[in-house]
């Protein structure tokens, strides 16, 4: 073909685009519902809470019950200890793991309400359930609450690492010494301490899960110190997860994109909370029960035998 048949060619399929994209473009498509069921779409309400937040006085509650899932004893007779099980992904993890046939030892800080509603809640779904109230920074309180599991349910095979202390900040001027340590002794310093409370009682076949962030991935200009902590987790998972390949002990992480919690109505303001979630392509925030499925899978050595120190992003299409 000639240069001049080339290049008339190459106009003519340019037109053809041009008639394409007068013809593709259309309003906007709401958010995103591929779900069980429909999920809640910004704008939420103008709420801000004090810490460390609350589900019960949320005037939207989270979703966590996933009533479309049917559990199949996945983790049948495993007990599992989460921090930061009394609400939001924590709450949605405890009951699907009893779901699918765990006990479960929920460690919370100081929200009694929220953390009785997951233990009727996990209680419902047929299995043990025990809550212990205390603070992760504490390296004593850790061995304590592990040791407490073990007594009241007899072995351990999952821990999941979940409580985490969240507030923005706009500037680095303004990120207090005591914000920036508080941050990182509940996010870092907790995950340590229970990892390491946890293990002499773990056994081959057993899993630590650990839970990250979309802002340990890609970091958050107005979280410094929390994406700081999390891109720490995402590391340590990874270690951790070879130095217990011997011994048969599963790590790995979730790193959850922007979630409907008491965590994001305790960090962020009113008119922040409004639009929270808009800015995923799936248009939303998540809802608790739309990531607990994700540590099911991590915990269950029928579904996961062979993955370890991974990361998991659930981000809504980041």
């Amino acid at each position: 073909m000639s240069p001049k048949h080339t290049a008339q060619k190459q106009r003519e399929i340019q037109k053809e685009v041009e008639q394409a994209d007068k013809k593709g473009k259309s309003k906007p498509s709401g958010a995103m519902q591929a779900g069980a069921r429909r999920y809640p779409e910004p704008p939420f309400p103008k709420i801000h809470q004090a810490k460390p937040g609350s589900e019960a006085d949320l005037p939207l509650a989270p979703m966590y019950d996933a009533p479309f899932y049917k559990g199949s004893e996945k983790l049948k007779d495993k007990v599992a200890l989460i921090t930061g099980g009394d609400s939001g992904i924590g709450r949605s993890v405890a009951v699907l793991f009893a779901r699918e046939g765990a006990d479960i030892v929920i460690v919370h800080l100081e929200e009694a309400k929220d953390a009785e509603e997951t233990k009727a809640a996990v209680e419902k779904e047929g299995r043990k359930c025990f809550v212990i109230r205390g603070d992760v920074k504490n390296a004593s309180f850790c061995r304590t609450a592990v040791e407490k599991t073990v007594m009241q349910l007899g072995h351990l095979d999952i821990l999941v690492n979940n409580a985490a202390f969240q507030v923005h900040t706009h500037n680095i001027e303004d990120l207090s010494d005591e914000h920036f340590d508080e941050t990182l002794k509940t996010n870092l310093y907790g995950y340590f301490y229970m990892a390491k409370a946890a293990i002499p009682h773990l056994k081959n076949g057993s899993a630590i899960i650990n839970t990250g962030s979309v802002t340990g991935l890609e970091g958050s200009k107005q979280l410094l110190d929390y994406s700081m902590t999390k891109g720490g987790i995402h590391a340590f998972t990874r270690a951790l997860a070879s130095q217990l390949v011997p011994k048969g002990i599963r790590v790995n992480a979730v790193a959850p994109g922007p979630v409907w919690t008491p965590l994001n109505p305790s960090d962020k303001e009113a008119e922040d909370v409004e639009t929270f979630g808009s800015q995923t392509p799936m248009k939303r925030a998540a809802q608790p029960e739309e990531i607990a499925p994700a540590y099911v899978f991590l915990a269950s050595p029928q579904m996961s035998s062979y993955i370890t120190g991974e990361i998991l992003p659930i981000v809504g299409g980041y």
